[in-house]
Parts: C-alpha cells; structure tokens; sequence
C-alpha cells in the first residue's frame, strides 16, 4: 500500500514532466468477441471519435478547457483535477491521501483504505458510496463549477460472514472537459443491463486488478469489455505479479499497454485512442 513515500511521489510529479497518451494502435486485432450488454449513453458525445493525435509535453501546470489533470496517488486513490480547478480525491481515507486538499471526495465501504469517518473539515463535498442501509442506497448527482459527479451503487462481499452487502461499493462517474470518467471503486461482482444503462458510456475507466479481493481477472476483462471505455488505468494492484496478470489478459486481447513513467498526466477527449488502451501509472 502506498504511504508517505507514493504521497511525495505524486506531489513532485504534478510539477514534473506530465505524460500524455497517444500513437497509433497496434497494426493486429483480434477478432470481435461475443456481443456484450450495450448502454444507454449517459454522457452523450463524450466518446472521442477520432484517432489519438501527439500532444507536446508541458510543464505548465494550467490546463485548457478540454484538458484534466489525473495524478495516481496509490491504492484506489486518484487526485482529478478539472480546468477549473476543482479537485476531485477518490476512495478517500486515512492512509492514502494528496497533499491538495480536494473539493470534492468520494468513498466506498469495502474496508478502511476506501474510507475514512475522519475527513479534514475544509473538503466541501464528501460523498460516502454507501446509504443509510440496504435498502436506502447512496445517490449523488452532484455539480460544482465545470464538474458533474454520480454514482451508480453495486453490492459487495460481507467481510464478516461471506455473505452479500447490498450497495456497499458505488461506482461513481465524474463528467468533466467533454469527459466522462468511471471509478469502479471495490467492485465485487460483473454489471447487469441496468446498471450498464446508468453507467453509460465512459471514456476512462480507473479499474481494480488485483484479482482476488476485488473482482477476479476474468470478470473484470467482462467488466471492461461491456463498458467499451478507450482508455483503462489499472489501481489497486499491489505488486507486479496482479498487475501483470492482469495486462496479459489485456495483451490477449490485442488491447495496447502502455506504461507511464510518472504517476501523472494530461487527457482530454482529443488525445483517447480510438482502440482500447491500458495505461499504467505507477504505484500500488
């Protein structure tokens, strides 16, 4: 699990070089797999329709109305950052957090490295994945300045008994710069139709890897592949072992891998590929 050190890490990268993704797709594809769910499009005419196109890189920390900022702090953890300036802090909790305070953060119940009871008092909007009870599930339509956060909740393993804890996890979407981002958060099991039609169609997935306590390998290629995203940014592997595992179901799919130097960078619509891609930030 990242610490202090991964915290550092992704502060000094905001100000160092910023990756950005790009290049054309490799020349092989596999043939088309078995028809999966299809979605309602949720954020219409986000998906990007054109070939990724080369974007210099930049030590500017501005960003352009099209463009976001996504720094990997560890674990579940990601640090968004819209054009605006609004700061967005995933599975927030009291082990990994960004030295930024964020405007807005999100949370779901898996275990405490996905919480926290304690958030810092300045956050303005803190969103818990989950509801008052199972049956009173977490919803969130949220809009501040140039970014729309919401959720769709999903059932999660019991820790205490095997059994099924319903709407523990929430996937929550975040619709910014002509983007629309998917965390999956502790994701335990594959999507139904109606969750796939709340979802809709995502650009960017942060999807979890390890493979075991999350959702296994295959089931999370399920997940991917029925949520048809561009651009897959793995978290929540622990070591290379998971993570490779993982990027080889990837390959076999003929899905391009690439891996980030740095723990940052720079998307916009323009810059997704126009085939799947997974992009690895480093970290844990």
């Amino acid at each position: 699990m990242a610490g202090p050190v991964r915290m550092a890490m992704a502060a000094a990268a905001i100000a160092a070089a910023i990756v950005t993704i790009g290049g054309p797709a490799s020349a092989q594809r596999s043939q088309p797999s078995a028809a999966k769910p299809e979605m309602v499009e949720s954020c219409p005419g986000l998906i990007a329709a054109n070939r990724a196109r080369a974007t210099p890189a930049s030590l500017r920390l501005a960003l352009n109305a099209d463009q976001i900022r996504i720094n990997y702090i560890g674990h579940s953890t990601f640090l968004i950052e819209s054009p605006q300036g609004v700061r967005i802090a995933t599975d927030y909790n009291d082990y990994v957090r960004p030295t930024a305070l964020p405007d807005i953060v999100t949370m779901n119940r898996a275990h405490t490295t996905h919480y926290t009871d304690r958030p810092d008092p300045r956050i303005a909007h803190v969103l818990r994945g989950w509801g008052a009870s199972p049956e009173q599930p977490a919803r969130y339509d949220l809009a501040v300045r140039d970014v729309r956060v919401r959720n769709v909740p999903t059932n999660i393993r019991s820790w205490f008994d095997g059994g099924t804890e319903r709407h523990g996890n929430s996937i929550f979407i975040f619709e910014v710069a002509q983007l629309c981002i998917g965390h999956l958060g502790h994701l335990h099991h594959t999507l139904n139709q109606q969750q796939l039609d709340e979802i809709g169609r995502l650009d960017v997935v942060f999807a979890p890897v390890d493979g075991s306590m999350t959702l296994d390998s295959g089931g999370m290629i399920e997940v991917l592949q029925s949520l048809k995203a561009p651009l897959v940014i793995p978290m929540h592997y622990f070591s290379s072992g998971t993570l490779n595992r993982f990027l080889n179901g990837a390959r076999e799919l003929n899905w391009d891998v690439e891996m980030a130097p740095v723990p940052s960078a720079v998307l916009s619509k323009a810059m997704l590929p126009s085939t799947p891609k997974v992009m690895v930030l480093p970290g844990r």
